[in-house]
Parts: structure tokens; C-alpha cells; sequence
């Protein structure tokens, strides 16, 4: 915390006293207020808020403990330092149960107050440093900021919802790309769990030599270089959530290992003989199919089953096409953010070549196009010659009118919907969201075209509303 901007208020009924402290906490670049009495205090404090509070034990009227207790109830974000004659050293320990920070016992040594006072400061700056974190975490991974109108990530955020607040243990099958790591972090941070870490290992990453210390921690001396005790993946999760990403490349002895700590939630260190308990809810992830790795004897049966408690299986890109604008108009909107420079949108053209690509890198893929695009572009719009070369050697999409009827026929009622739906999506992202417009393109009015917006499903801000969140 910058000390020109940390706010200090000293309660002292003795004048020296007041007046010593407030010389030496100005002098390290504090802003300072004194009172003499509990009460006087209490009405400064009630007026305005500080970072801390120093009052004495004993005051007269309203004492130091009174103070205390009501910044506890009232300013729980404010700290309190207690200052206490010798013989009040037993109050001042019992005050530090009921929150004190900490306490100074008469004379106050310079020193001391100036190592106690910048410590409680340093630590309310990371108090409220984890908070501002942890909020951009929920905001990150909170349903309303992901991003999706198609079906089948309909149904997939409404399986999380169900399942988020659970112990349930979850794998998450689908391409690289897809979003199987977002969707951990969402269910992690929407659980009772969020207070707690979660813990990702990249199982496909670490050496296999080096895995099982990773996840299990190793006693001192277990192997050669092995100088201290390390606690493992597994113990560092105990009351958050562990997230196995990439499971399918585990060896089998591990997948031994792993199925007893899915079993009895236990385990030994490497070289440990203490048996060694952990309160973790299991996420794992993977690309691999695992039921044909299973058949190939490449992955235990029983572990499978152990993991496969709640399967989420996330599509790929190609396979929710109509997803496309959503995410472009959002990625669009948190690179230009970023970048401090004016919002773009794409020309139709472009959008539509973007739905003919099959996209081998998902999400990921398209999120590093328009990132690209964002920094690159020096237009408003952008038009398909500022797509790489790979989109331009795409056919051009289909004009409005008459499409071939496939010979194995087709499903007229879906057809036209998604056919409206493309329509839809279309207007929106050549107007950047401003529905009137949407909807004056489609010669709609506008409450007719927010009907239809409710109707299929299409959010009405790109990332997904409050009432209606969806997933990418």
C-alpha cells in the first residue's frame, strides 16, 4: 500500500503519546488523525474510513476493546493495533481473539511500531489484493461471461449449472481447443469450493519419471536429490478441486494410484509411510477417446468408470458454426479492449467464409485470428483480403435463394430455423449488436426480432445475458 495514500488514526487519552506517534508514523509518509477519548474516536471513524486504527486499552468512557468490537461488526476491512500499559498485556492478547492485528506495549518503541504498523498495512494491501483477484476469477469464469448460443453448448452450460456445486466427479471429452480447461474453472469457481485452490496438472506435460512426485509430493531422501519434503499436487488441492487435463496420457501404474485416491481420497508420499488424507473434488479432462483406449488395454476399465461419473462432452467448433459470430463479437470486443483501439466488426463475407473453415484449433484458434486481426488491421471493417490465405481458398458462401435438397432429404421445420438463425446473426454482427438496426436490415421490427432472438436461443448482448448465459 502506497503510505501517502494509508490513513491512520490514533486513540490516546495521553497527549506525549498521541503527539510521539503522530511524529514518527508522518515521518514514514502516513496521514494521520488523533483523538483523546473512545467516543471522539468512534465519531472519526463513523465520518470517514481508515486503513488502521491505533487506540489505547484504557481509555476513559469508550475504551480501546469498544472500539475494537465495532470495527469488527461495522469496518471489518479497517485494522486494529491495541496499545497497552505492562500490566494490561493479558487484555491485549485476549483482544487479538476478538481481531485485534496486533498490540504495542507502553513506551511504544519507534522501531517496533514502525516494523507492526507497515506489517498490518502490507497485509490488508493483500487482503484486498486476493479479493480484486478472486473477483476477476468469478468474473472470468463466471456463467454471464462465456460466450455461446448453439444447442449443444446449451445443454453443456446447463449440465454445469447442475453439477457445480457438487463433489461429483466430472470428465470433460473434446478436442484441443474447445474449452475443456474454461469449463473446469467454471465449475470450480460457481462451487462451495471457489474459497479454496484449484489445481491444474498437465499430465501430458510433465515427464512420466517426474508425474507421480508431481501429484504426490516426496518424503526427504526419497531419491537422489530428493533434499526436502514436497507436497504434491493432490495435498496443495486438499478442500479445492485437483484438474487432471490430458488423463488419457497417464501410464498405468499411475492410473493405479489415481484410482485409489478416487476411492479413499488417499495416499502416500513417495519414500512417506504416513497415509496421507485430502478433502479434493476430481475434474479430468482429455482429447483421447477413452473408451478405445480402454478396449486397447491402454487405460484401466475402473478407472474410467471412476472418472466418467459426469461426462461432459464439448463439440467442435465446425459442429456449432452458429456459435461463430458470438465468439468473434466477443473476442472483438476483449482485444480491442486490451489494445485500446476502436471496435471492428467483419464484413458478411468474411463472417461467412469464417463458418466455412473447420477450424482444426477451435476456439482457440478463431480467439488467435481475431487477436491477430484486432493488431494487424488498421480498418474499421474487416473484409475477407485481410483474412489469412487459407480462408481466402475457401468457396465463397452460398448466395441467398434455393438450396439443393440432399438426397437423403432433410428436416424442413430445423432447416428453416437455422436458416432464420444464420440470418439473424448475420444482421447483428454487420450492425455490432444495436438491434434496431438488426432488425430495420431484416425488415423486422424490433420487438418482433427480439422474439425471435428469444426463440432461438441467440443472447442479446454477444457475450451471454444474465438470463440467458451460455458456453463456450
Amino acid at each position: 500500500m502506497d503510505r501517502s495514500h494509508a490513513s491512520i488514526l490514533v486513540i490516546d487519552d495521553e497527549l506525549p503519546v498521541r503527539q510521539g506517534l503522530q511524529e514518527i508514523l508522518e515521518a514514514e509518509g502516513y496521514e494521520l488523525q488523533t483523538a483523546a477519548d473512545g467516543e471522539s474516536g468512534l465519531a472519526l471513524v463513523q465520518e470517514q474510513p481508515f486503513d488502521l486504527v491505533l487506540t489505547d486499552l484504557n481509555l476513559p468512557g469508550l475504551g480501546g476493546m469498544d472500539i475494537l468490537k465495532y470495527l469488527g461488526q461495522h469496518q471489518p476491512e479497517c485494522l486494529c493495533i491495541i496499545i497497552t500499559g505492562f500490566g494490561s498485556i493479558k487484555n491485549a492478547v485476549a483482544s487479538m481473539r476478538l481481531g485485534a492485528f496486533d498490540y504495542l506495549a507502553k513506551p511504544v518503541d519507534p522501531q517496533e511500531l514502525k516494523v507492526v504498523v507497515g506489517r498490518a498495512l502490507e497485509h490488508r494491501r493483500l487482503k484486498w489484493e486476493n479479493l480484486r483477484l478472486r473477483k476477476q476469477l468469478n468474473k472470468r469464469y463466471g456463467f454471464t461471461n462465456m460466450v455461446g448460443g448453439s444447442h449443444a453448448i446449451t445443454q453443456i452450460f446447463e449440465l454445469i449449472q447442475k453439477v457445480a456445486d457438487t463433489d461429483s466427479t466430472v470428465l470433460i471429452l473434446g478436442e484441443s481447443g474447445t474449452g475443456k480447461e474454461l469449463i473446469a474453472h467454471a465449475i470450480h469457481y460457481n462451487s462451495h469450493r471457489r474459497g479454496s485452490p484449484l489445481i491444474p496438472v498437465n499430465c501430458a506435460a510433465i515427464p512420466e519419471e517426474l508425474l507421480e512426485s508431481e501429484l504426490f509430493g516426496h518424503e526427504r531422501g526419497a531419491f537422489t536429490h530428493a533434499v526436502r519434503t514436497r507436497l504434491g499436487r493432490f495435498e496443495q488441492a486438499s478442500g479445492g478441486t485437483i484438474f487432471l487435463d490430458e488423463i488419457g496420457n497417464m501410464s498405468p501404474g499411475l492410473q493405479v494410484k489415481i484410482l485409489r485416491v478416487l476411492q479413499d481420497r488417499s495416499f502416500e508420499r513417495i519414500g512417506g509411510l504416513k497415509t496421507i488424507r485430502v478433502d479434493i473434488r476430481v475434474i479430468a479432462a482429455t482429447n483421447q477417446d477413452l473408451e478405445k483406449l480402454v478396449r486397447q488395454d491402454r487405460f484401466r476399465e475402473d478407472l474410467y468408470y471412476r472418472l466418467n461419473v459426469i461426462p461432459i462432452k464439448v463439440p467442435p467448433l465446425r459442429e456449432r458454426v452458429s456459435d461463430i459470430p458470438l465468439l468473434v463479437q466477443h473476442f472483438l470486443q476483449e482485444f480491442s479492449r486490451k489494445q485500446k483501439k476502436p471496435l471492428k466488426h467483419f464484413s458478411p463475407t468474411a463472417l461467412g467464409l469464417l463458418s466455412h473453415y473447420p477450424w482444426p484449433g477451435n476456439v482457440r484458434e478463431l480467439e488467435n485470428l481475431v487477436e491477430r486481426l484486432v493488431t494487424l488491421s488498421e480498418a474499421e471493417v474487416v473484409e475477407v483480403a485481410d483474412l489469412p490465405e487459407k480462408f481466402k481458398r475457401l468457396p465463397a458462401p452460398a448466395a441467398l435463394g434455393p438450396r439443393e435438397l440432399p438426397e437423403q432429404g432433410l428436416h424442413l421445420t430445423a432447416a428453416v430455423q437455422q436458416f432464420e438463425k444464420d440470418l439473424i446473426l448475420a444482421a447483428l454482427a454487420r450492425t455490432n449488436w444495436v438491434k434496431s438496426r438488426a432488425a430495420a436490415l431484416l425488415n423486422l421490427n424490433r420487438t418482433t426480432l427480439l422474439e425471435k432472438m428469444k426463440k432461438q436461443h441467440i443472447p442479446f448482448t454477444p457475450a451471454a445475458a444474465p438470463s440467458s448465459p451460455k458456453t463456450s
